[in-house]
Formats: structure tokens, C-alpha cells, sequence
């Protein structure tokens, strides 16, 4: 999630089992503790991109390093909050104010590393957007409400709106996926893999895409309020092979490089249509029934013992914007062609 919402959420729980004189207190060290995992975005390699796709949401999201990283969020805080606070307590709140950083990226659809070293696969659930305006108006009124009155009343009430909401998104998710499996059924697929996942700030709009063969299949799904729904079909695209791909050798740095995003990647990999020389990932796109994936690694056959490069195909024209909310909106919309914008063309030359 984004790291207001973190802040506020680890803020929002230390706040709802701090006595009243440690609220405040408690407020800053959940919000703080709640911060600290994203800060893996600091892991990086200049010369390999992936590097910092891998690290990103790894071991400071598991469930092992909460007490570690709280531990350390305690003793850097206690001397400086004023009012004083026991290191126990400010262990407490920290612990709770982490804890959330992994549990609410595991919502999302990036997903989080959050058994490590246990289990290497990220849990996604893929419930809520890593951006919710919602989600997130419903923590921060909490936490401010809360800190207005001094009182861990309100946020009790913003913990529980705030769990009612994901429980909706959980009931969306099952509706989406009710009307995607019918889709595939009417066309005669047999579904080997699916994902659906909700689309940027909001849990009305999902992106489903399937495996059936060796093609994906991507649709649009809008679940409105009483039972309403609409498809939006999308296309289908085949599957990529990584060791089909004859631009580079098997024993290079870029053919490891391929296989490292195929694991990063869940496997749903397609060749970027239009350019030979990309690869992307099929589980995103800038609207929902689009083939065209939001981003991709960029080969170098000419050099293929250079890591790849890491290529974001965002493209937010105005086109694109209208689409995406005439899907939202449950209207009929403009077909937008699968193509890169001028602005991507050019950086993927």
C-alpha cells in the first residue's frame, strides 16, 4: 500500500490499545514502525534493475522480522518522545504498527514476502489496490479522530470500518471471479491458472486474466452495487517460453535475467505485443482488459551478457482516463488501441 495509508494504519492500531495518556506517543511510534519496511526500496544495484524488484517487499514485510525491526523502531524513538515512554510499551506499539505493513501488502495484488524465510513465494491476496483512497480516508479520519479527542474509541471504530471494507472487497473479489469463470466457461476454455485483481482505487472495477493453452486471456469485470455486473472482453495474447526465446543464449546473463523475472513474475510472461525485444508482465496494465502489460524487461541481444533493462509502459493520456472511467461507471467506452503511446515508443527504441 502506499505509505500514508501505512503510516496510518500503524498509527490507527497502536492508538486503539494505548491508554489514553500514551495515545499521542503510541500514534508516533505505530506510524513510524509502519514506515520502516517500505525502506527495502533503499536496496538497489545500479547495474541490475531486478535487484530492487526482489528486495522490494522481501524480508522487512515477513512476519519473522516484525520483532526485530520493532525492537529497533523502540530504541531509536523512546529518548525522543517527550512525556517519556517505557521502552516495553513503545515495543508494543511498534510491533503492532509493523505487523500491519506486511498483513496489508499481502492484500494487495504485488503481494509480500510475508513467511519468509519459511516459504520465498510473495502472498498476494488481491483484494485491495496498493492505492485506496477509501481504505485510506477511513484510517486517516480514524487516527485523526482519535488524536482530536484523545480517546482510542475512535480508533476502534476506524479498525473495524476499516476490516468491514477489506470483507467487502473479499465479497467483490468472489463476484468478479464468479462472472470471469462463466466468461471462460461460454468460450470453452479449461482455466489452468486465474487471477483477478481489483484495478486502481477502487473495488468495483477487476482485471481478470486466465490461462487456458497456451494463450492468456484478458477481460475487464465491473461488479456494481445490487448483483449489477458488466464484462468488458479483452484479448488473448500466447504465453512467452522462456527457453523458446532465441535472441540471447541459455548461459547468459540475460537468459538468467528472463528466468528471474518469470519467478517474479508468478510466470505471466508475454512478449510485448509489437516489440520482440520485451517482455512483460500480463498480471498488469494501465486499464483492465488491456494485453498490454505495465511494464517489461528490455533486452539486449547485442549484449547479452548486460543485465536487462527494467521498462514502465504507463501511459495516462487522456484516452486512456476516459476508458477506464466509463468501465468504472458501468458505461460503454472507446476502444483504445493496444499500442504504446508516443512518449514509451521513444524510451523503447
Amino acid at each position: 500500500m502506499d505509505p500514508l495509508t501505512h503510516a496510518a494504519a500503524g498509527a490507527l492500531l497502536a492508538q486503539g490499545i494505548a491508554p489514553r495518556g500514551e495515545l499521542r506517543r503510541a500514534a508516533i511510534v505505530g506510524a513510524v514502525a509502519g514506515l520502516l519496511p517500505d525502506a527495502d526500496i533503499l536496496i538497489r544495484s545500479a547495474g541490475d534493475p531486478l535487484y530492487t524488484i526482489e528486495f522490494h517487499r522481501h524480508f522487512t514485510h515477513s512476519l519473522l522480522f516484525v520483532p526485530l525491526g520493532a525492537l529497533l523502531v523502540a530504541l531509536v524513538l523512546t529518548p525522543c518522545l517527550t512525556g517519556g515512554l517505557r521502552i516495553g510499551r513503545a515495543w508494543l506499539y511498534a510491533t503492532v504498527g509493523m505487523l500491519q505493513a506486511g498483513i496489508a501488502d499481502a492484500m494487495t495484488s504485488f503481494g509480500t514476502h510475508l513467511f519468509w524465510p519459511f516459504a520465498d513465494g510473495r502472498v498476494a491476496w488481491n483484494l485491495v489496490a496498493v492505492v485506496d483512497p477509501v481504505l485510506t480516508v477511513i484510517v486517516v479520519t480514524a487516527v485523526v479522530m482519535s488524536l482530536r479527542r484523545i480517546r482510542a474509541g475512535p480508533a476502534r471504530i476506524g479498525l473495524l470500518a476499516a476490516g468491514a471494507y477489506v470483507a467487502l472487497a473479499f465479497v467483490q473479489q468472489e463476484r468478479a471471479t464468479s462472472v470471469a469463470l462463466a466468461l471462460a466457461n461460454e468460450r470453452g476454455h479449461t482455466i489452468e491458472r486465474m487471477q483477478v485483481k481489483p484495478t486502481l482505487g477502487n473495488i468495483v472495477l477487476w482485471r481478470s486474466v486466465y490461462e487456458a493453452g497456451s494463450r492468456f486471456y484478458v477481460d475487464a469485470v465491473r461488479v456494481g452495487p445490487a448483483g449489477g455486473t458488466r464484462v468488458y472482453p479483452g484479448q488473448s495474447v500466447e504465453r512467452f517460453e522462456p527457453g523458446a526465446f532465441g535472441q540471447v543464449s541459455e548461459d547468459s546473463t540475460q537468459a538468467q535475467d528472463i528466468e528471474r523475472f518469470a519467478r517474479l513474475s508468478d510466470d505471466y510472461l508475454v512478449a510485448y505485443p509489437g516489440r520482440d525485444r520485451l517482455i512483460g508482465d500480463i498480471r498488469y496494465a494501465m486499464l483492465p482488459d488491456s494485453i498490454m502489460p505495465l511494464w517489461a524487461i528490455a533486452l539486449t541481444p547485442q549484449d547479452p551478457d548486460r543485465h536487462v533493462e527494467f521498462v514502465a509502459l504507463r501511459d495516462s493520456g487522456a484516452a486512456v482516463r476516459r476508458a477506464f472511467m466509463a468501465m468504472l461507471l458501468g458505461k460503454s467506452r472507446d476502444k483504445v488501441s493496444d499500442t504504446p503511446s508516443q512518449h514509451n515508443s521513444d524510451a523503447l527504441q
